[in-house]
């Protein structure tokens, strides 16, 4: 296996994007060994999810892409980005606040934390930014054979 695996795709800031980021990160992690179905496999969905939702909703228009990066380092690490292009950094809103939206990062936040995992939020050099999360890799990846299938 691979000391290091990645994979990216661009996707328009749309909200139909969004069904499409959770679909190639679930795919992209079920050819590096993850099950889709599993309690890790659901919680990564919906933690992409929220990312790109918050990429669409958050940008304003600003942002006409985002970015997607998937990477597994020496079978131990997991880490998914989502990188756009609008300056602003993301607020966490006061518990009195009633809105309907707004507590994506919340969410993200709990469900890394709750993997063993971490958020990180940074500038990008180019104005934007990026949101990550890093988790472990629990799964042990088995090798491909020639044709791409996993040997057993």
């Amino acid at each position: 296996m691979a000391d290091h695996l990645e994979a990216s795709v661009t996707l328009p800031s749309d909200p139909a994007s969004v069904s499409a980021a959770r679909a190639y990160v679930v795919g992209t992690l079920a050819e590096w060994g993850l099950p889709e179905g599993t309690e890790v496999s659901d919680t990564v969905r919906l933690i992409i999810s929220e990312l790109a939702t918050n990429a669409v909703q958050h940008t304003f228009g600003q942002s006409p892409t985002f970015t997607v990066d998937v990477q597994l380092d020496r079978d131990e690490r997991l880490r998914i980005g989502v990188t756009d292009s609008h300056p602003r950094l993301p607020r966490r809103l006061p518990a009195a606040v009633q809105q309907d939206n707004g507590r994506g990062l919340v969410i993200i936040r709990w469900l890394t934390a709750e993997c063993g995992g971490r958020l990180r939020i940074r500038p990008t050099r180019e104005g934007g930014k990026t949101i990550s999360i890093e988790l472990p890799w629990a799964v042990p990846v088995q090798p491909m054979t020639t044709a791409g299938q996993q040997e057993p």
